[in-house]
């Protein structure tokens, strides 16, 4: 839980929190344009922050889970997420030469108390 106003966005939000929302965001965008067909209601997601000197200086992890219709190919799923949707979140510049960016979770197919349990 984030408690503090910060200058590293317009929003006052720490990067990690505001970057995290905006991913969210911009899944609901690409879902209902229809440019990602297969995508459901409900992403979740985390950013990772390097900061120097009280400054973020990388994005070294980004982690969104989207759920999906069940017949879409993992490397479609994959692919698609990222230049539809992480790519064009987190900037180019933070994104960290050394470590690898982008992890795509595929939640459990089941939706409510089954899939909360499963």
């Amino acid at each position: 839980m984030f408690g503090y106003a910060t200058d590293e966005t317009p929003e006052l939000m720490p990067l990690p929190i505001r970057l995290a929302h905006r991913l969210v965001q911009r899944q609901a965008e690409v879902r209902k344009s229809g440019r990602l067909p297969w995508l459901k209601p409900d992403a979740k997601s985390q950013v990772s922050v390097r900061y120097k000197d009280k400054r973020p200086v990388a994005v070294e992890k980004v982690v969104l889970s989207t759920s999906n219709a069940a017949d879409v190919e993992d490397k479609a799923l994959r692919d698609g997420v990222i230049s539809e949707i992480i790519e064009q979140v987190i900037p180019a510049g933070l994104r960290s030469p050394r470590s690898n960016t982008s992890s795509i979770r595929r939640p459990v197919r089941h939706r409510g108390p089954v899939g909360d349990t499963a």
